[in-house]
């Protein structure tokens, strides 16, 4: 196992809770119990011969004397007997045995791969805005979905199968060397120096190939994304082929190198059974030109031949098991990525909300994106009070939706500070922030579910209050419309919200955010991809809120503010802000 391998298994092992690292341990302690009884088994099989050639001998046997008088045991056909009830037994309990370790294997191998699922998905979940806007959503799906699959097939399983194969192969090795040593040492060094040999020439390819399966499994994702997102462009353009012939290319390199590892994990097996045929017609051979004959040996060669049937598989699993994982370290690697990420200090819910009585401040506040990266905003300040209608139009690239994002918590100013009654919102206190707030953007996202899923969006079905739903599907003015859909507020809105209107939808977020009951709302274009009727009709609706929210309106048209207190006009780059006066 070469030294990267060995970095990144011990990663694993540290990203590994103690409940699994016991069930770990526990799983060891039974692979070495199976191979005991995998020694009992091939060991059992020179006494069961020798009684079938010779039972009398086995009767005056010193130390198998007492046994057989304590079980009564006096006749050569009761010695067949009980030589064959013994070696049944024998087999039986390691078959038995091999079975438990299998099971227990592949249970902590996928309870395991499920734990791992859910901390990517958490610590992904658990990042900052700033970090889920600088990497494609591909990534942590692929890492989610398919990696941590891959990490389970390939990596997890197969480890578990090394180990037990390691400890049987070393068990039967030492079984064997008891009864023919030479002949079992002679095997041993043809088998594992061919499969050293093999690990050896095939260690970069397998790399290799790792690297370009990781690379290609991201891309696909990203490619099946990219199409079935643009899908209505790719109707009107006629560009089908265009993308399956991207999405082709790679899936087909995928492929490849996926075929190429298994048939170098898979492939030895029928080299080494003809080999093992071979060694054993060999050491037969030899042994027909001793001064005992074939026919005394015929038990040792027996023994010979079944523990030989027993070590190629236990070493073509070991080195199965090893390609496999060598095959799989790029998936590892990407996967620890993820599950390494570490969690922001703003991922614990606070306690407590903040308090928001007076006024939020915006005081000196710079950003940018990245160090060296220009600034979206610079040397900013405004002040919003409570219950007051605010909103901001410039140009693209004015840094309107980057303000409300610090606004809202989700970026920190690079310099400068936010306010909320005088108080410093950072990361340490963020979350006491954020359920003040509620934000309507442009596309609206809307889970493929229930009406009523969506407006208590994230709210477990079981915990949603009813009542609370439809108050504020009033208060949104969409109510009389979901109350005369067929299913009511049960009826499925499709994958986001295709069965419904661009109205519907946004004024669904407005119910959302009523339902929050949050007192700062904050709307990003949620109006500017609607026609002029349906606009006017859900600006009604955030006119008709409460008069003591604080609302934040980002418009493209200045006829949209018309009924807001104060209009700010932002600039590229700008060091200040304009009031325009009342439409």
């Amino acid at each position: 196992m070469d030294a990267s391998l060995c970095s990144l298994t011990l990663r694993l092992w540290q990203a590994i809770g103690q409940p699994r690292r016991r069930q770990f341990k526990l799983l060891l302690v039974l692979m070495i119990l199976s191979s005991l009884a995998e020694v009992i088994s091939v060991g059992a099989v020179l006494p069961f011969l020798s009684a079938l050639a010779n039972p009398n001998r086995l009767l005056e046997h010193p130390t198998l004397v007492s046994t057989f008088d304590y079980l009564g045991v006096s006749t050569d056909s009761e010695v067949i007997i009980a030589a064959t009830a013994g070696f049944c037994a024998a087999v039986l309990f390691a078959g038995a045995i091999r079975i438990l370790v299998l099971r227990m294997s592949l249970v902590y191998s996928f309870g395991l791969g499920a734990d791992l699922s859910s901390d990517v998905y958490r610590r992904s979940l658990h990042q900052p805005y700033a970090v889920h806007i600088a990497r494609n959503s591909s990534e942590v799906i692929n890492g989610i979905a398919i990696k941590t699959s891959e990490v389970i097939f390939y990596v997890i399983a197969p480890s578990m199968a090394l180990f037990s194969s390691g400890f049987m192969a070393v068990a039967i090795l030492i079984t064997l060397c008891t009864i023919i040593p030479a002949s079992a040492l002679a095997a041993f060094a043809v088998f594992g120096g061919l499969y050293a040999l093999m690990i050896r020439l095939l260690r970069r390819s397998l790399r290799a190939n790792s690297d370009l399966i990781a690379r290609e499994s991201t891309n696909t994702i990203r490619y099946l994304q990219e199409g079935l997102g643009g899908i209505r462009d790719i109707l009107l353009d006629h560009t089908q082929e265009t993308f399956v012939t991207t999405f082709q290319r790679s899936d087909l390199a995928l492929r490849k190198a996926q075929r190429d590892n298994q048939f170098v994990s898979q492939s030895p097996r029928f080299l080494m059974e003809s080999v093992g045929m071979v060694l054993i017609a060999l050491i037969a051979l030899v042994f027909s030109r001793g001064e005992t004959g074939v026919t005394e040996v015929i038990p040792m060669l027996a023994a010979l031949a079944l523990g030989m049937q027993r070590l190629l598989p236990a070493l073509q699993q070991f080195y199965q098991s090893w390609s496999t994982i060598q095959g799989a370290q790029g998936s590892m690697r990407e996967m620890l990525k993820l599950l390494e990420q570490p969690l922001a200090l703003d991922s614990q819910p606070a306690s407590l909300p903040l308090q928001f009585d007076s006024l939020i401040e915006l005081r000196n506040v710079g950003f940018r994106y990245a160090a060296g990266a220009p600034s979206i905003l610079n040397n900013f300040s405004l002040i919003i009070p409570k219950g007051k209608r605010i909103g901001f139009i410039g140009e693209t690239g004015s840094g309107k939706s980057t303000l409300l994002d610090i606004v809202m918590g989700l970026l920190h100013p690079s310099e400068g500070q936010m306010l909320v009654d005088g108080v410093q919102i950072t990361a340490t206190n963020v979350n006491a922030w954020r359920p003040h707030i509620a934000h309507v953007p442009q596309d609206l996202f809307l889970k493929d579910g229930t009406v009523r899923e969506n407006i208590a969006f994230g709210v477990p079905p079981e915990s949603i209050d009813d009542e609370a739903v439809r108050r504020a599907a009033s208060l949104a003015q969409i109510g009389p419309t979901i109350e005369s859909l067929p299913g009511g507020y049960d009826t499925l809105v499709g994958e986001r919200g295709v069965q419904l209107s661009g109205g519907q939808r946004q004024r669904i977020g407005i119910a959302r955010a009523l339902y929050k009951k949050a007192d700062v709302f904050i709307f990003d274009e949620a109006t500017s991809a609607l026609d002029n009727a349906t606009e006017e009709a859900v600006m009604r609706s955030i006119e008709g809120l409460d008069k003591r929210l604080t609302v934040l309106i980002i418009a493209h048209r200045l006829s949209t503010l018309k009924n807001c207190d104060e209009i700010i006009k932002l600039h590229p780059q700008s060091a200040a802000h304009a009031a325009i006066p009342d439409l």
